[in-house]
């Protein structure tokens, strides 16, 4: 059984995601945003790919659950602008599926969805779905940032090892004069025989 607290943290984690759902279905739209705020989420709606592309562009989204079959710009075609964008090249896509496309299926996901559910499907299903789906891209967010920190920090150590191999050639060009110096020197020295030293 889960504790009211854990509950309490759960819906909490939820309401700070944003998932935009995209489908040329205001009924299916409707249906799926309703089900989704139930849910916890915060959901956006959108009847087009062009309005979703829009809609991303303008603000940031936890994930994108993306209807495939849209008549003007299909869900391929938004989802082919999603990943060829630097901003939104690793938002979590899940994509929305007739039952029986098996082909449609495995073209998402070599377009780069994250997943893909067929209609209809269990609320349950989807839920645990977008759940896999935020936590993976979490879970690649903190490689990326651990990644980005080790780069700097090898690019400082980098700068550092440049700086001493400078500061050690200045050096060793400083010694290099003293002992010519000191050898100029030595050999001008008469010892007490009055001999020169050569």
């Amino acid at each position: 059984m889960v504790s009211p607290d854990t509950q309490t943290g759960d819906s909490r984690r939820r309401h700070t995601r944003t998932i935009l759902v995209v489908d040329d279905s205001r009924t299916s739209l409707h249906v799926i945003g309703g089900r989704l705020g139930a849910m916890g989420y915060m959901v956006v709606l959108a009847q087009s790919g062009r309005e979703a592309l829009d809609l991303i562009s303008g603000r940031g989204f936890d994930l994108v659950l993306l209807d495939m079959v849209m008549p003007g710009m299909s869900g391929l075609e938004a989802l082919a602008e999603i990943r060829t964008a630097p901003d939104t090249a690793d938002l979590p896509v899940i994509m929305i599926t007739a039952l029986n496309d098996t082909d449609g299926a495995v073209a998402a996901l070599a377009a780069g969805a994250d997943d893909h559910i067929a209609k209809p499907f269990d609320f349950g299903v989807l839920q645990a779905r977008i759940e896999r789906t935020l936590e993976r891209a979490g879970r690649i967010a903190e490689l990326k940032r651990t990644v980005a920190s080790l780069d700097a920090r090898i690019a400082a150590r980098a700068i550092e090892l440049g700086e001493t191999r400078s500061e050690l050639a200045v050096t060793r060009a400083d010694c290099a004069r003293l002992q010519g110096s000191i050898d100029a020197r030595a050999g001008r020295v008469v010892p007490l025989n009055g001999t020169s030293v050569a």
